[in-house]
Order: structure tokens, then sequence, then C-alpha cells
């Protein structure tokens, strides 16, 4: 590949405070779940069976977000993927992007609508793929994760023309 076909258009990372705090909050409510239910245990055994479950779903959960939310997401001219390589969508496969305020959306994110379904996928507090939609947010900044719509956005607008 030429380097005119891989440029990099704008790149999101999100912030290590905004990690932190995400991780701290849930991790915060897997360690409050177990503590609840070891602590001061309900009467009914399934309901402290769970709360231990919900706890440690919690906590699986914490360590996922810490590390996906380690990593970032770059749009090339080619496609939006993660600081890792893995391939989130290809521009060619993106029918719309959108952002709108009643849109289904992670937070400070947007959501690319895909024309062929793809597998299911997710990185918590980055992205999230479910059939044909894709989900942008969560840790990153608003700032970024505007600036990356516009981008894809003008790139889609380009391709229908």
């Amino acid at each position: 590949m030429n380097d005119a076909t891989t440029e990099i258009l704008a790149r999101i990372t999100p912030s290590p405070a905004r990690r932190v705090f995400a991780t701290s909050v849930l991790g915060g409510l897997g360690v409050l779940l177990e503590l609840l239910a070891f602590l001061r245990p309900p009467a009914s055994l399934p309901l402290q069976a769970m709360l231990i479950a919900l706890g440690a779903v919690a906590l699986v959960l914490c360590i996922r977000l810490h590390a996906a939310a380690g990593r970032g997401l770059v749009l090339t001219t080619e496609a939006l993927s993660d600081s890792d390589g893995r391939v989130v969508a290809t521009l060619d496969e993106i029918r719309k992007v959108e952002r709108g305020a009643f849109a289904f959306k992670p937070s400070n994110g947007f959501v690319l609508h895909l024309k062929d379904k793809r597998p299911g996928a997710w990185a918590p507090g980055l992205w999230w793929r479910m059939g044909r939609r894709v989900g942008v947010g969560g840790v990153i900044s608003g700032a970024e994760g505007r600036a990356m719509a516009d981008l894809i956005a003008a790139s889609v607008a380009r391709r229908d023309r």
C-alpha cells in the first residue's frame, strides 16, 4: 500500500482521567455488591447468589474496560480501527453517521450505520458493534468524537456523490 491510502485522518485516545474514573465506578459497584452479599446477606439464598453474580460481572467488566480504554481509535482513509489494528468498520461499508441528541449512541460518541451485518464485537468504553450498527464513545472526549464523526460523514458524502 502507498502512504496516500493509509493516511491517518483522526485519532481518539481516551484520557487517563476518564479511564480511571470509569474503571473506579465500575469496580466500586462490583466491590459494593460483593460486600452487600457477604456482610449484609439477604434472607433469600437466590438473592444472595444474584448479588454475588452481579458483583463478579461488574468486576470482570471493570477489568475489560480498563484494558479496552487503554487503546484508542484510528480513522484512516480506508477504515476505522483500534490502535491494535482491529478493524471496527471500513469506510466503504458505512451507510451513514448519526450523532443527534436523540440517537441511541454512547456518551460523547456517535453511531455508524453499516450496509451489511457484521459480527458483534465490543471494547467496553470505546466502541461496540451489533448487526448493522457501530457505536463509538464512552470514555472518549466529546470534541474528538464530534471531529471523527464529521470526518466520517464527509467521507461518506464524498463517496456517495
